[in-house]
């Protein structure tokens, strides 16, 4: 039976742009893009999760604000629950500790990158909006 994993991403917005982070290439999913974010540990709120993780992450703290998309997605390791939310920095810029690089892209050139798969459907719907 696979594992199910809770995780939350981040669609940090700045300036009309997102922050695009590159998976290092020793993780799964090596190289491939995503929305920077993590597991929901016990006890916590997606919303305490995600505050948590992007102040651990990358070393600033953001404002939540309302979800963009729920996936499931089964991947070889799990079955994937990746629950997106628009945020805005509010302290501190974006520091890589676990990616190996960021961009800052406008919602038209999103679908430019290799996304993993969970976060493609949020790719899709944001490439429709305008910030």
């Amino acid at each position: 039976m696979k594992k199910h994993i809770h995780v939350v991403g981040a669609v940090i917005v700045e300036e009309n742009k997102i922050l695009c982070a590159q998976r290092g290439p020793d993780k799964s999913l090596p190289l491939m893009w995503e929305f920077p974010g993590g597991k929901i540990e016990e006890g916590e709120t997606p919303q305490e999760a995600l505050f948590r993780e992007i102040n651990e992450e990358m070393h600033c703290k953001v404002e939540i604000g309302k979800q963009i998309e729920h996936t499931v997605y089964e991947y070889d390791f799990g079955i994937v629950h990746l629950t997106t939310y628009f945020c805005k920095l509010v302290e501190g810029s974006p520091v890589l500790t676990e990616h190996v690089s960021i961009k800052w892209l406008s919602t038209n050139k999103l679908t430019k990158l290799n996304w993993a798969p969970a976060d493609i459907p949020a790719i899709k719907k944001l490439s429709s909006t305008s910030l």
